[in-house]
């Protein structure tokens, strides 16, 4: 037994340390390979999902693109590669993506024991729970002795059996290694309940074979801050991705669209705009980019908010409302630090 404990824990320090490798100079590696290698959903709408062409879209492709945008100002510079939730940290920790840009929750346990870093919060979240309106359920509460459809190796696992317990419920978990194969058990009526992060819930529903059946009970049972990953070891990649994401929160509070871009960089006097679009100040190359790395963030792919209501927004199928991701003026916690 001590020879097995051992020997995966050989296995797993030499992934660290390959990550670790890896992660020295991220942003050189990418530049002469001429891409970035982004860690994405299979297929969760709004987030991360490709068309029968291949074409990917949702707001965690477009950070993905956003980057591309910031390093080589063409966004067409990304290579998606779709990872299932029990894949992906080996992935980034090996080497094999270059960033996780997945609707990946930061925890404490992953921050510390993984070898990751989480650069910003781009999608503030929570748990939730889908149900059949002919189950008669209008409150989570309601629950007690149903079954409840699962993915494995999520923080949905634990936060379930947090939440029942803390409510003194019994429950029974059916759990699958993928999120198709959780809600498709779901909706065939394998089990009575579909649990996962809000977001998730409404865009799972589009899939359903009658969607109007089925609806997302009002509690959250848990905090889920949603946030792109990197490896631990490459100050530069991570402040890369870290500014990259306040550029587009400050781009929207500064009231900067893709439409305005060119006309503002031209003629505003506003001096926190003319820094974050690179006419003043050395801020672009502080980061080892061009200074007009937010520009072409901002031109190519849009501030927070366009990003957000294209994708899973009011321009969107799944019409979220922006509620927590709002801007920290208008009530919610998006907000960023400022380009000084």
């Amino acid at each position: 037994m001590k020879k097995i404990v051992a020997a995966l824990a050989f296995g797993l320090g030499a992934t660290l340390l390959a990550g670790a490798a890896q992660a020295q100079g991220t942003l050189n590696s990418i530049k002469q390979k001429g891409y970035i290698s982004c860690g994405s959903n299979p297929g969760l709408a709004g987030f991360g999902v490709p068309d029968a062409q291949g074409r990917w879209s949702g707001l965690d492709v477009d950070f993905c693109r956003a980057l591309a945008a910031a390093i080589f100002n063409d966004v067409t510079k990304v290579r998606f590669i779709p990872l299932s939730a029990k894949d992906r940290f080996t992935a980034l920790q090996s080497g094999e993506v270059d960033i996780l840009s997945r609707n990946t929750t930061w925890s404490m346990s992953r921050d510390t024991a993984l070898g990751l870093d989480f650069p910003a919060v781009n999608f503030y979240d929570g748990q939730g729970f889908m149900v059949k309106k002919k189950l008669g359920v209008a409150s989570a509460k309601q629950l007690d002795g149903a079954s409840v459809c699962t993915q494995q190796g999520t923080t949905t696992e634990l936060n379930l059996a947090d939440y029942f317990r803390a409510n003194k419920m019994k429950y029974e978990v059916v759990a699958f290694a993928s999120a198709d194969e959780t809600f498709k058990a779901y909706d065939s009526g394998r089990c009575d309940a579909f649990t996962t992060d809000a977001s998730g819930l409404y865009a799972e529903r589009l899939r359903a074979a009658a969607p109007d059946d089925n609806i997302v009970l009002p509690e959250i049972i848990s905090k889920e801050p949603l946030a792109p990953a990197v490896r631990q070891g490459d100050a530069q990649w991570f402040d890369i991705v870290r500014w990259t994401h306040y550029a587009m929160i400050n781009a929207e509070e500064a009231g900067i669209t893709q439409g305005n871009v060119d006309q503002m960089a031209k003629t505003s006097d506003n001096p926190d705009v003319k820094r974050i679009l690179g006419t003043e100040g050395k801020y672009g190359t502080d980061l080892g980019l061009t200074n007009d790395w937010a520009y072409r963030i901002i031109k190519l792919v849009g501030n927070y908010g366009e990003v957000f209501e294209r994708n899973v927004g009011q321009g969107s199928p799944l019409k979220i409302q922006r509620g927590l991701n709002a801007l920290w003026s208008k009530g919610g916690l998006q907000y960023g630090p400022p380009i000084r």
